[in-house]
């Protein structure tokens, strides 16, 4: 089992080129190529399981395990993997013929002979890979037939894992701990009882698991799908007695319509609205007026900070790590267990929307929050788990009672028979649908340090910021450093996204040396945009600069820019909350962290 790096595979540019003959087609190509790539430079598709390559994270997953893209080399006795076998000099190389038909159509039917086959049911019923290649190859009965390998289903908050589909791909053991740097998974055993799970085949709840979902993006079976809670909603949108409100992302509306045929970028926030209330929601209301409001919170917090370190406070922790992302604060709690004290307490958009749903709105409601339910549409799976934190309910009542991920709501849409691009354009309702531009950046990775310097340079400076757009912020590269200009005072800031590059910066602060007043980090690759529940992008960096662009497009086209100038926001505060980090603030909108390593072995 090999992961190679872009670089690795990267030769010389002096690296002389070399010719190969491909089903009779000769193909120049440079020395160090695979089969697999030299056939995809000329249009020849070489069908593959195992195989994956993100370019953009900079790492290919090889592990020439399934068999699948096998193909035949002119004077090979075998025939050899197209993903890991290199061209060389001269090489005749026969993709498609009678042996290496068969040897594939016996590969996928060995596969198969220990799969289950209720695809009927299954979560990735006709988005399965493995099902595809069965269409493709035309197969209708397993001809191999022998005992099956059965394990226990792990049933988590977020991720569902039946082991009994896994293909011992290990496309997710390496995202886990290649680019997420989590380890919670790996293989293990040996022959038929080999799998891919935690340590000593616990359950993810009892694994450093993040939740973050990457691993589910990247699975090619249904042996990793996220939690599935629409059935309940349904019932719940049925129910007389229940007021049910529902709550979007920033980063759903610029990916939903992949969903739907459009393509990549295209912003669809008034069409999901509809969509939202044709599916009967009593209140649709975005996630983006909770996003103002933890500007309003974490950037006091930033400021007060910031005023107590200039002023020679020696106890003050800097920088001030941002906490809006739940699989990035599950993975501190994991692995930097001794930094608790550091990230910003403020709670997430969800989870501030949810407890402001369930009191002040409930209020004027004057219904009793056990008759609302919230409902999140959210482009990660680590919310899943998020809302299901004890700390974030009030008697046992949930401030968020369920959760869905983008691809979720399509599905729901789709289940509907609602034809979502022939739907007209709608508004959120009041208040809490109200937002600003600084919001809805919050999906791309940047954009929730660039929303807080927006409110943050105002209060800090008593001047009014003329120029809104901090485009030093923004970007895709996975590590990022800005200074910014508090009129006179230079405000350090860095940002990454994925957690592998969280973990770079986090020693850096760890050992003291970082330098930064304030950190944003996101734990999936290119932030909220390519979250864990998104339509899958396979690491495709223009579907996630599409993504981002819709953010900005329409933080662009808002009236107010900055959080602080949200009249609902000023609102809430007057008749509500008093005024940020104020006592109610702290126990509405606040949190505390926990060290997971002590909690797992507590558990075990």
């Amino acid at each position: 089992m090999q992961y190679l790096s872009d670089k690795s595979l990267k030769k010389d540019n002096n690296m002389k080129n070399i010719k190969v003959t491909i089903d009779k087609k000769e193909v120049e190509v440079k020395q160090g190529t695979t089969i697999l790539d030299a056939a995809k430079s000329v249009g020849i598709t070489i069908p593959t399981l195992c195989y994956l390559h993100l370019k953009d994270f900079n790492i290919t997953n090889r592990p020439a395990g399934c068999r699948i893209c096998v193909v035949e080399v002119e004077g090979r006795r075998n025939l050899a993997p197209a993903c890991a076998t290199e061209c060389t000099e001269g090489m005749v190389i026969n993709t498609h013929n009678i042996r290496v038909l068969n040897a594939r159509k016996t590969v996928l039917e060995l596969i198969l002979s220990d799969h289950p086959t209720d695809c009927l049911i299954c979560a990735k019923s006709g988005n399965c890979e493995l099902q595809t290649l069965a269409h493709e190859f035309g197969i209708r009965e397993i001809e191999y037939q022998g005992e099956q390998s059965t394990y226990k289903k792990d049933m988590s908050p977020s991720i569902i894992r039946d082991v009994d589909k896994c293909i011992m791909c290990r496309r997710c053991e390496m995202m886990c701990n290649e680019i997420q740097t989590v380890g919670a998974l790996s293989a293990v055993n040996r022959g038929f009882t080999s799998v891919v799970a935690p340590a000593f085949e616990q359950d993810l709840s009892c694994s450093p698991c993040t939740y973050c979902g990457q691993c589910v993006a990247v699975c090619p079976t249904g042996a990793l799908t996220e939690v599935d809670h629409t059935n309940q909603i349904i019932r719940l949108l049925a129910d007389p007695t229940k007021t049910v409100v529902v709550q979007t992302a920033p980063a759903v509306r610029a990916a939903l319509g992949e969903e739907f045929g459009l393509k990549p970028g295209t912003s669809v926030t008034g069409k999901m609205v509809s969509a939202l209330r044709e599916l009967g929601f009593d209140y649709v209301f975005d996630t983006d007026f909770a996003a103002d409001l933890t500007i309003m919170e974490e950037g006091s917090e930033l400021l007060d900070r910031i005023a107590r370190y200039l002023k020679g406070d020696t106890t003050v922790k800097l920088p001030i790590l941002t906490s809006c992302c739940p699989g990035w604060v599950n993975f501190f709690e994991h692995q930097f267990p001794d930094m608790l004290d550091v990230p910003s307490t403020a709670r997430s958009p969800q989870q501030m929307f949810g407890s402001i749903a369930k009191t002040y709105f409930a209020d004027k409601l004057k219904i009793k929050r056990q008759d609302m339910v919230v409902v999140s549409i959210m482009p990660c799976l680590a919310k899943k788990f998020e809302r299901s934190r004890e700390e974030f309910s009030t008697d046992g009542n949930p401030d968020v009672d369920f959760s869905l991920s983008t691809r979720e709501l399509a599905q729901l849409i789709k289940q509907a028979n609602i034809n979502f691009n022939a739907l007209p354009e709608s508004d959120y309702d009041a208040p809490l649908g109200e937002s600003t531009g600084a919001a809805v950046i919050f999906g791309a990775s940047g954009g929730v340090i660039e929303a807080a310097t927006r409110t943050a340079y105002e209060i800090f400076t008593g001047k009014t910021l003329e120029k809104v757009d901090f485009t030093e912020l923004r970007g895709l590269e996975s590590i990022r450093e800005a200074t910014v200009d508090f009129n006179g005072t230079p405000i350090k800031i860095g940002i990454a996204h994925g957690l592998g590059n969280a973990r770079k910066l986090l020693e850096r602060v760890r050992a003291g040396n970082s330098g930064f007043h304030a950190i944003e980090i996101m734990a999936c690759p290119g932030g909220c945009i390519g979250g864990g529940g998104q339509p899958l992008h396979h690491g495709d960096s223009s579907i996630l600069f599409a993504r981002q662009k819709a953010l900005y497009d329409e933080d662009k086209s808002k009236a107010i820019r900055k959080s602080h100038e949200n009249p609902y926001i000023q609102k809430l505060y007057k008749e509500f909350l008093g005024a940020p980090l104020s006592e109610k603030s702290h126990h509405l909108l606040h949190t505390h962290y926990f060290d997971k390593k002590k909690v797992i072995e507590i558990d075990e």
